[in-house]
């Protein structure tokens, strides 16, 4: 594999833009609902159904196609793929009423599903062993970095001097740009790989989807899965409840739940840079265990009132316990994938996804949302925190694979 450092960092770089730009796409809907929910007369039920439609969608697509783009190569299955969400972006901004906005946050997510699962596996195999951490976490933390941190402002002023149609088409734009450098610099990573590798990709083109079926044979697959489940749960819940009970139950301001969640999408895109770069050197396990335990820490710590006299204080708990893009990197891309043969890597990513959707995008949320109307806005905020000690529990009991992996055998033997 030519583990030029020049070119890594140039996949890099367009792998974060691109990572960027798909959660950008995903997280203008939650941040232009204010808008389009009053022209299309929309309560939060259909709010909450447009963001479940896609979440269904994103889920299964991104088990399939990364299953078509174990077999068929990952530029087949990408480039089309990042040129069609933004297209449907534009769609958005062409909506008249619930239905074709359904319909088009729908297709959005089948398309970018395959996004995730796909550029990730590209950054894993096109990576150096000793790089394969530190890469996969600054492309994942492009979530925080963009589609948490810029995307809520862009979309919104844009919205405000503009109206909400024109800001769903702005935000298609960066894809469309994307798909064309992604055509133009980036290559198959079968086209890097050695002879032994290149052989591997050659068999994985060879496999039926029944050969697929193997990545269910792997127990750190499985273990991913469970953990994902909780991971995204945690994720969903503390954002989607936690400015309703900063402002509903501690009673601050609108902006200062701005500040706090700010503080915490900071420390987010921070530890999701350093934690996988750190899992290099000392291994997957132990870094998973910090950042899910780590992450308990943080709606349990928004949920106590008493801190709220504290509001720097709180900022910099809810920043130091961010490990959310970490765990990102590590339970749903670097261990899934150095746990399968390189044939089945795009798959196994999508699996874990499944999972992870399926239960904290569409489940937990729903669940939540019913105990928080009996019971109050704590109840979401402590599920986060079951959610996290999930991840933890099942990080437990994984079988640690050092990060280089097998190459560094291969090349001394």
């Amino acid at each position: 594999m030519d583990n030029s450092k020049h070119y890594e960092r140039r996949l890099v770089a367009i792998m974060f833009l691109t990572w960027g730009t798909v959660f950008l796409d995903r997280m203008s809907q939650l941040y232009l609902a204010p808008y389009f929910a009053v022209d299309l007369r929309l309560g939060p039920e259909a709010i909450g159904a447009l963001a479940a439609a896609l979440a269904i969608a994103w889920a299964l697509s991104s088990l399939v196609f990364g299953a078509v783009s174990d077999r068929v190569g990952r530029r087949p299955v990408l480039i089309p793929m990042v040129v069609i969400f933004s297209l449907l972006s534009w769609v958005s901004g062409l909506a008249r009423n619930f239905q074709q906005m359904l319909v088009s946050r729908a297709l959005m997510g089948v398309a970018e599903g395959p996004c995730w699962s796909v550029m990730n596996a590209v950054v894993e195999e096109s990576s150096h062993p000793q790089r394969r951490g530190r890469n996969v976490g600054i492309v994942v933390s492009a979530a925080a970095a963009i589609g948490l941190a810029l995307a809520p402002v862009l979309s919104t002023q844009v919205a405000a001097r503009f109206g909400w149609r024109v800001a769903f088409f702005v935000s298609g734009i960066p894809g469309l740009i994307l798909a064309l450098v992604i055509w133009k610099f980036i290559k198959e990573p079968s086209e890097l790989a050695p002879s032994g590798a290149a052989a591997a990709h050659d068999h994985a083109r060879r496999l039926s989807f029944k050969d697929l079926l193997q990545v269910f044979r792997y127990r750190n697959v499985w273990l991913c899965c469970l953990g994902n489940a909780g991971f995204v749960a945690w994720l969903i819940l503390q954002n989607a409840f936690g400015p309703l009970y900063i402002t509903s139950v501690a009673h601050q301001a609108p902006t200062t739940a701005g500040f706090l969640l700010g503080a915490a999408g900071v420390g987010s895109f921070v530890v999701g840079m350093i934690f996988p770069m750190l899992s290099d050197r000392v291994g997957r396990k132990p870094v998973i265990l910090l950042a899910s335990a780590l992450s308990i820490v943080l709606p349990l710590a928004m949920a106590y009132l008493p801190l709220y006299r504290h509001l720097w204080l709180l900022a910099a708990i809810l920043a130091c316990t961010q490990g959310g893009q970490a765990m990102a990197a590590l339970l749903m891309v670097l261990v899934p994938t150095e746990a399968v043969p390189r044939a089945l890597a795009a798959t196994a990513i999508g699996l874990v996804t499944l999972f992870g959707e399926a239960f904290g995008s569409v489940a937990a949320p729903a669940v939540a949302g019913a105990l928080a109307k009996a019971h109050g806005l704590a109840i979401p905020l402590y599920m986060a925190a079951g959610g996290a000690a999930l991840a933890f529990a099942a990080s437990l009991f994984l079988s640690e694979k050092l990060p280089a992996r097998s190459e560094q055998l291969a090349a001394v033997a």
